[in-house]
């Protein structure tokens, strides 16, 4: 059931700004939203009240379950509406966020005939390269904007955005060949005599999340990202290696990790402020069964207190034989997704919960082709376990339109 919201605004001389945020069909009150300016923020309390002292004429309202809202006191109103939405999303890749892609062409004609009403699009890459030019001259001066394959993003946005189609950028964080490659000094290192630099199976080096130098330089690509009208920045890679014995600035205890990727979202969260953006993270699927952070920095717990979404892969796929009492667990999508939500739901709101899904062949033993049905159970999971929306991964970005 769709709700609107009223958000009622009172201006009280030229630093103060009060308000309610009002549910037009219970009038009820919204109780904590989030309404900020560039630097500062206050939550909506018990009773729907905000109060918020500033200078600027902007004001940026995030509620979860919403799409972001900017309202500005030139508008001189006194009621905006808060927008529910519950996301459902199709993942272009960086080749098919091109104008002229057949992938993007097919996508939007699932949009305009189906529920899908949002993309998750490639920004920067696993290789550090940028889908367009942006303004960030230290990634260009590394050659990200070389292989860029979208030439007009204001173009690229406008058919999005004429379509209301809500926007998510994904950031691939501390894999990045490019940074890495230019900046030996902080990128993840072999502990052997040489110190060179440590790559992955597929041939990527990684930044230190311990260093402050790889923070700063995801979130200035996540500011590009919202500059050009993106509603989410989604982080993917926002964590350690899984791998063990690799020289990094710090002790690589779980409590240092996890505190390094706290550090790393508050300061995103800072930085895009100014944008009205909400923040989602990438995690693995067995995050949300695990007691521990996987030696990679992440928890479900941890998670929750510095971004706005979690979004779990849960892949059911990637879950082991056995999972869940199950021999193949890709042979039951719906129960891998609504219980891996259900059994996190005392940590965090499932409303705070975005998965993505699985839109590929199983490459278990099982070999499930992955079609129309095994896509929509997923779906029906995803909602009966009352989160907020949920994203299909393909990673050709080819989608049917029969599936919807």
């Amino acid at each position: 059931m769709k709700q609107i919201f009223f958000f009622v605004l009172t201006s009280t001389l030229l630093y103060g700004w009060n308000g309610h945020l009002i549910d037009e069909k219970s009038l009820q009150p919204v109780a904590n939203a989030t309404v900020s300016d560039s630097k500062n923020l206050v939550k909506s309390d018990i009773n729907g009240t905000f109060s918020i002292d500033t200078n600027e004429t902007i004001l940026h309202v995030k509620a979860y379950g919403y799409r972001p809202f900017t309202i500005s006191k030139d508008q001189n109103l006194s009621e905006f509406h808060l927008t529910p939405i519950q996301v459902k999303a199709l993942y272009l890749t960086f080749w098919g966020a091109s104008n002229h892609s057949p992938r993007l062409k097919r996508a939007l004609h699932i949009i305009d005939k189906t529920e899908i009403n949002a993309v998750v699009v490639d920004v920067k890459n696993e290789y550090g390269s940028t889908v367009f030019w942006t303004d960030f001259q230290q990634a260009n001066d590394y050659g990200a904007h070389l292989k860029r394959t979208n030439k007009d993003i204001q173009k690229f946005m406008k058919k999005l955005k004429d379509r209301n189609i809500y926007t998510i950028a994904r950031i691939v964080t501390f894999k990045d060949e490019l940074q890495a490659s230019n900046n030996y000094e902080y990128a993840i290192k072999k502990n052997d005599v040489n110190k060179s630099v440590w790559r992955n199976h597929d041939g990527m080096a990684w930044v230190d999340p311990y260093d402050d130098r790889s923070h700063k330089y995801a979130i200035r690509m996540a500011e590009e990202a919202a500059k050009v009208g993106f509603d989410e920045i989604n982080f993917d890679y926002v964590r350690f290696p899984a791998k063990q014995g690799l020289c990094l600035l710090e002790e690589n205890t779980q409590k240092n990790r996890i505190n390094a990727i706290g550090r790393f979202l508050d300061e995103a969260q800072n930085k895009l402020r100014k944008y009205g953006v909400f923040i989602s993270v990438d995690i693995y699927g067995n995050v949300c069964w695990s007691k521990d952070d996987n030696g990679i920095g992440q928890t479900i717990e941890s998670l929750a207190k510095h971004t706005d979404y979690i979004a779990p892969m849960l892949y059911p796929s990637g879950f082991a034989s056995g999972s869940f009492g199950k021999k193949y667990p890709a042979k039951h999508p719906y129960i891998v997704i609504y219980r891996s939500i259900a059994h996190i739901q005392d940590r965090i709101d499932p409303v705070r919960v975005r998965p993505w899904l699985q839109y590929f062949k199983d490459y278990t033993r099982s070999k499930v082709p992955y079609e129309k049905e095994e896509i929509r159970k997923q779906i029906q999971a995803a909602e009966d376990a009352n989160t907020s929306g949920w994203m299909l991964w393909s990673p050709s970005s080819k989608y049917d339109l029969n599936v919807f």
